[in-house]
């Protein structure tokens, strides 16, 4: 069969459209990054080496950093860097793939397309108001919504022109368009369903969307947005200030910078040193590099707030030469993704905060009680490792090196293995916030990697601030997109339903904490920490206490059971930032991930059946 043409031999014309489209937008991206980094730096050093603190600096911060998020994933959908399940998409035929690619870019045409205008009547509003700090118009941080949501449908529209032959494009658009008038055709009927729309939008519609190869991000918030336009009463514009207040979340700032800090660490010569330092005293370990990758995030876990900031902090690091010793790229992002809800407890961690806060219990035991829980699923997750190892030659694996050779490498790797214990100093001295202390890290790597390393390849900065950019774009865009539909289950009423089903299940204590497992899974899996904790603290701790389970207890049962399904695909977030942030496809962890997260499961049911490991040291 002869090969279809794209639509107006579009090569000719899209691709000198789309090379200005990105000059105009990496630049302002790329600058957007360095600002950010100057700003919160110099907020450091005002208010802890001047004593003269920059009362606006958090301000203008939050403001470039949703332009940066916006921004970002402009950049993002340019490179086609959005995270997307293609797994069926491809195991299809050609013609349905070229069918279902059009799918997936037409999904955002239609989404971007309806939030234009509230986007700008959002801004509007908020022009009417005026900033504490910068005495400025709240315009001015709205405006980047719609403005990034404008530049995303002129790129998402340039793509479709050179997508796939006639009959895909008007396969594909048409089916999009014909679902979406069914959809508003029966929306009277949708009125009266009530929570049965819950299951329709945010099972059967996301699942559907995620299968075919739609962005994450964009499947998500065109279901939210269905959910809310045709089911509820509610504004659009709602939909917007709740994406906005997602991606603006200050604690978030830190996965660009801490994005940049991993490429600082290998542009200058520190991750080098650091990877040959673990070879040397585990590469004869059958594997041993994926025991320090658990070691790893279990130390440095909890620094910055983010999950994704923290493998942002360890995945550049080891995966470089974990792939050169040919370990599979899907077991590499399996165990990152296992490893990031294994270590959802260990403090100072914001969700640990953020449960404290809304349900009373101390967050000095919450501290305490994280720690070991956190090194049982650890150990657990080892077990997996070692089990998955059995028999295999690992490649790079030899001859246990001498102690003077590790001395030696020790002593090169030490500035860059002093890193993590500068930032662990500068959050727990109050140097800095979980938020700036990755522009420390920043800070340190740039001075090392001049003065010690002598290592600084000023051509390769530009390309590392843009793909910083996209990186944090993609991120953070799947995280207000889910930041908006948690909102959407909260108005619903379907938490309150939920606490009163399990307070009324028969079994006591036992019953209530299996039951409490498997829904934290599934609530984690559609739902990021802490919106999670803050819709279901208040209404579950008080039946745990009746029930007599010890609050610190359910903290970590609760804590570590969203955690598995927040890094469970093909629905949990986490999983999607860990594939961002390692570079390596969906697809490849699918099924390497299967038994972390079995073990990972096993691992909670047993913390939740000895509640000495979560209280014994209070």
């Amino acid at each position: 069969m002869e090969r279809q043409q794209p639509l107006l031999n579009a090569a000719q014309w899209v691709a000198p459209v789309e090379a200005a489209l990105a000059r105009l937008v990496e630049i302002p991206a790329a600058l957007l990054v360095v600002a950010e980094i100057v700003v919160l730096l110099a907020g450091v050093i005002w208010r802890y080496v001047l004593h003269s603190p920059l009362i606006w600096s958090d301000e203008l911060a939050s403001t470039l950093f949703l332009w940066l998020a916006m921004l970002g994933s402009v950049v993002a959908l340019q490179r086609n860097e959005h995270m997307r399940m293609t797994a069926l998409v491809g195991k299809a035929s050609p013609q349905t793939r070229a069918f279902l690619e059009v799918v997936a870019v037409a999904v955002p045409v239609l989404f971007l397309s309806l939030m234009v205008m509230p986007g700008v009547e959002f801004a509007i509003e908020e022009d009417f108001i005026t900033t504490p700090a910068l005495d400025i118009s709240g315009a001015w941080h709205a405006a980047a919504f719609p403005v990034g949501s404008v530049l995303m449908l002129v790129v998402a529209l340039l793509r479709l022109a050179r997508t796939g032959g006639w009959q895909a494009l008007a396969g594909g658009i048409g089916l999009v368009a014909g679902i979406a008038a069914i959809f508003v055709a029966a929306a009277p009927v949708l009125h009266e369903l009530g929570n049965i729309n819950l299951l329709i939008f945010f099972v059967l519609l996301v699942g559907t969307m995620v299968l075919a190869g739609v962005p994450i991000a964009f499947a998500f918030g065109i279901a939210t947005l269905g959910y809310i336009g045709l089911t509820t009463n509610v504004p659009d514009i709602v939909l917007v200030g709740r994406m906005n207040e997602g991606m603006a979340h200050l604690i978030l700032l830190a996965v660009p910078l801490f994005v940049v800090l991993g490429l600082l660490m290998e542009m200058t010569g520190i991750a080098r040193t650091m990877v040959a330092f673990l070879v040397s005293l585990l590469g004869h370990v059958r594997g041993g590099l994926y025991y320090v990758l658990v070691g790893a995030m279990y130390l440095v876990s909890g620094i910055s707030g983010s999950k994704a900031a923290d493998m942002a902090a360890i995945a550049p690091v080891l995966f470089p030469e974990m792939q050169k010793r040919g370990e599979p790229e899907g077991e590499l992002l399996a165990l990152l993704s296992a490893t990031g809800a294994q270590t959802e407890t260990i403090p100072p961690s914001l969700v640990l905060i953020t449960i404290g806060s809304v349900t009373g219990v101390s967050i000095a035991a919450l501290f305490t009680g994280g720690l070991l829980p956190g090194l049982v699923l650890g150990l657990v997750l080892c077990l997996v490792v070692r089990w998955r190892l059995r028999g295999k030659v690992t490649p790079g694996t030899g001859l246990r090196a001498s102690w003077g050779t590790v001395g030696k490498c020790f002593v090169i790797a030490l500035p860059g293995l002093a890193l993590p214990f500068v930032i662990r100093w500068a959050v727990i001295s109050g140097a800095t916030t979980a938020t700036e202390v990755s522009t420390i890290g920043i800070a340190y790597a740039v001075i090392v990697g001049v003065l010690v390393y002598r290592s600084f390849d000023l051509k390769r900065l530009m390309p590392m601030l843009v793909e910083t950019a996209s990186l944090s774009g993609a991120i953070l865009l799947i995280i207000g997109a889910a930041t908006a539909m948690s909102w959407a289950l909260t108005q619903s009423g379907f938490s309150q339903s939920l606490a009163a089903a399990m307070a009324a299940l028969p079994g006591g204590q036992a019953t209530f904490l299996a039951v409490s497992i498997l829904a934290f899974i599934v609530l984690g899996s559609v739902l990021e920490g802490i919106p999670a904790i803050v819709l279901f603290g208040p209404l579950l701790f008080p039946i745990a206490r009746q029930m007599g389970v010890h609050e610190v207890h359910y903290a970590m049962v609760v804590i570590l059971s969203m955690g598995v399904g927040l890094f469970a695909p093909p629905f949990g977030v986490g999983y999607y930032s860990a594939c961002a942030v390692s570079r390596i496809h969906p697809d490849a962890g699918l099924k390497p991930i299967l038994p972390y997260l079995l073990a990972l499961i096993i691992g909670v049911a047993v913390i939740a059946a000895i509640p000495w490991i979560s209280i014994g040291f209070l």
